[in-house]
């Protein structure tokens, strides 16, 4: 018996644009892939009707941003519909790895000398809080962080700042300068006469013990305004 074998027509190439997200990475490294081709390699799946990819630009979308959606906090995570606690812990896992290799950063260089990496670690650690927190970095004789404290954590409106409190801490840590940050949850990154007046307290204060205050960040989810750099200090 003889066997007529039908020979397959080629197969078409798959273009860098075809292959899979992971794929892409891999072949052609992160940088060739978007936002959402990102995020649905962390995602791993999607949902019913919408791919990785799909959700991945889905969620940009809603958080307006990848900002605003690596810094969300977890209620506000598990409540979009596609994310689980899976899903969550991984964006939630993901932030904290990139507010970590900022703090990094900082402790082993010149806070100075960086301070776009300052006001990013900042609006990390506290930009999305739905309530008023007030922290301090305080730092070395080189500028390098040695610690980061939470001092203050307040109404939505306002926080209670005691400067003596931050001395003794400032003290506690041998610490030669420090950085005070605190986020407005309105979003509005003008500094109030009350946020003025904390800071000519503080720094007189701190000057009482020779440590500097070399500034004061107003932080929003999208951005960290410097006080030092508008001439209030």
């Amino acid at each position: 018996m003889t066997l007529h074998l039908t020979a397959r027509p080629p197969q078409p190439a798959i273009t860098p644009n075809q292959e899979r997200p992971r794929e892409r990475l891999l072949s052609h490294g992160a940088h060739s892939l978007t936002n959402a081709e990102l995020l649905a390699i962390i995602l791993r799946t999607g949902i019913r009707g919408r791919s990785a990819v799909a959700l991945g630009q889905h969620l940009i979308h809603q958080f307006h941003g990848l900002r605003g959606l690596l810094s969300a906090d977890a209620n506000t995570l598990l409540g979009v519909t596609g994310l689980g606690q899976a899903k969550t812990c991984e964006l939630l896992a993901i932030n904290e790895l990139s507010r970590r290799a900022l703090q990094e950063e900082l402790q082993h260089g010149h806070a100075l000398d960086q301070p776009e990496r300052v006001k990013l670690y900042c609006t990390a650690s506290i930009g999305n809080r739905k309530i008023e927190h007030c922290m301090a970095l305080y730092l070395d004789s080189q500028f390098r962080l040695i610690e980061t404290e939470e001092v203050s954590r307040g109404t939505l409106t306002q926080a209670s700042v005691y400067p003596r409190e931050i001395v003794k801490s400032a003290l506690r840590h041998h610490a030669a300068a420090l950085i005070l940050a605190h986020n407005h949850p309105s979003g509005v990154t003008e500094a109030s006469q009350a946020d003025l007046a904390l800071t000519r307290h503080l720094k007189n204060a701190l000057a009482l013990v020779d440590i500097r205050l070399l500034d004061h960040l107003i932080v929003t989810p999208t951005q960290a305004i410097s006080l030092a750099e508008q001439g209030q200090l």
